[in-house]
């Protein structure tokens, strides 16, 4: 399998820019209150992702000419995962449309392959003999705001460096 590349705005980040080092962090849309008693309760109204990426290669990145006013498509090669004993799990973000989501089952100490079929945002596992456990990973894409990308160049080592945060619409 050739292993895609992460975009941004449509634009590839190729390896001589670095190998791209990816981080996923919830921005949470929640707050925990105590109520009369002591009780401590969330009070949860939405999540959100924030991703960091960051990279040491040959060239900069190349993407002055996007539009960083409007949202952007980010393509992530970072899987998300979802694990459980169920068959049938829903993905919390969109999985990218050239990478097909795929699974795995736990039979004994091993994590082996497992069928997976998508409807929408919905995986169904095929049951696996004697499986205890089951996951479902994807790549993700993201909508998000990012700004333009923080950018050096180090000539003692002829190498750039780069970083960008992005967050979810």
């Amino acid at each position: 399998m050739i292993r895609p590349h992460v975009t941004l705005g449509g634009l590839p980040i190729i390896l001589h820019a670095g190998a791209v080092g990816q981080s996923y962090s919830q921005e949470p849309g929640w707050t925990d209150v105590r109520l009369s008693k002591g009780s401590l309760v969330r009070m949860a109204h939405w999540s959100k992702e924030a991703i960091t990426m960051s990279g040491v290669g040959w060239m900069g990145l190349g993407f002055d000419a996007l539009d960083y006013t409007q949202p952007l498509e980010l393509r992530c090669t970072q899987p998300k995962t979802i694990t459980g004993s169920g068959l049938t799990y829903t993905l919390n973000s969109l999985p990218r449309p050239d990478v097909a989501p795929w699974a795995h089952a736990l039979v004994g100490l091993h994590w082996i392959k497992a069928q997976v079929s998508m409807s929408d945002n919905t995986a169904t596992v095929a049951a696996v003999s004697s499986a205890s456990a089951y996951r479902v990973s994807w790549m993700p894409v993201f909508n998000v705001l990012t700004t333009p990308p923080e950018e050096a160049l180090d000539s003692s080592s002829a190498s750039f460096t780069w970083q960008l945060t992005a967050r979810e619409i």
